[in-house]
């Protein structure tokens, strides 16, 4: 499909309008962290769900929800104040290679980044560049880590230094950060702004990316990441990751 650049944003622009509409939530993860109202419960739960998210998406939701409910609905509350005999009853959880282990150590983790780190939103924005919070995404799986933990568990935090694209941090980032006025992404990050966003690049993303003539790289890395966001900033420097909702909407539900 070849557009010229003017064609290209039109048809992405509609694409946008189309999918960045409440109707998106309820088959996406997003849901999941809309189902809470405080800044830390939807931090956490949006940081949890995107951790799992990859796989079958009815898989994914179903098993985010159930993070939530072992986690009493309540997850920044229990992160802060849980007892050791607490966590035993996550030690059953499974989604794909993510274990009751390894979500135990993300617990013990973000305790460790709420109380040594001010929170979420503080590790990303003292990392953060004018144009990219990938720098971000490194220093934060740092300082996540720097607590004792489970080797095993490192795999589920990605790092774009080591050529990652990272695709289910930059999707948890679009939602804290990006406010859509739709009501999808929850814009509750101040600190950090929309332009500074990657956008999510998966197997879909990437597929319709390089049919459009926006990704000429063949594998989904760090490296296909900024060539990917250095064409999405030229159609709209202030809001890059908009264009999300029309690679996913076009790969996933029109099969483009």
């Amino acid at each position: 499909m070849k557009l010229n650049k003017t064609e290209l944003k039109i048809f992405l622009d509609e694409k946008v309008l189309q999918y960045n509409h409440p109707k998106f939530i309820e088959s996406d993860p997003i849901q999941v962290p809309h189902q809470f109202s405080k800044k830390e419960d939807i931090e956490i739960a949006g940081f949890l769900t995107a951790t799992i998210a990859w796989g079958n998406r009815k898989s994914i939701i179903k098993n985010a929800h159930r993070m939530m409910h072992l986690l009493d609905n309540s997850p920044y509350d229990f992160i802060m104040n849980h007892k050791e005999a607490d966590l035993k009853a996550l030690l059953p959880f499974v989604h794909r290679t993510f274990n009751g282990y390894d979500f135990i150590q993300f617990v013990h983790s973000l305790k460790h980044i709420y109380r040594h780190h001010d929170g979420l939103e503080a590790v990303f924005s003292k990392y953060a560049e004018s144009n990219s919070l990938q720098n971000s995404i490194h220093h934060f799986k740092t300082h996540f880590f720097e607590i004792e933990h489970l080797e095993r568990t490192k795999k589920h935090v990605s790092d774009p230094l080591k050529n990652s694209a990272a695709k289910r941090i930059n999707m948890y980032l679009r939602w804290m950060v990006r406010n859509d006025n739709n009501g999808v992404d929850f814009g509750i990050w101040k600190s950090l702004s929309p332009s500074q966003l990657s956008c999510p690049l998966d197997v879909h993303s990437g597929n319709v990316a390089r049919k459009l003539g926006l990704l000429k790289r063949k594998q989904n890395d760090a490296k296909a990441l900024s060539e990917l966001d250095k064409a999405l900033r030229k159609l709209d420097p202030t809001d890059p990751v908009k264009y999300d909702f029309a690679l996913f909407g076009l790969g996933v539900f029109e099969g483009f």
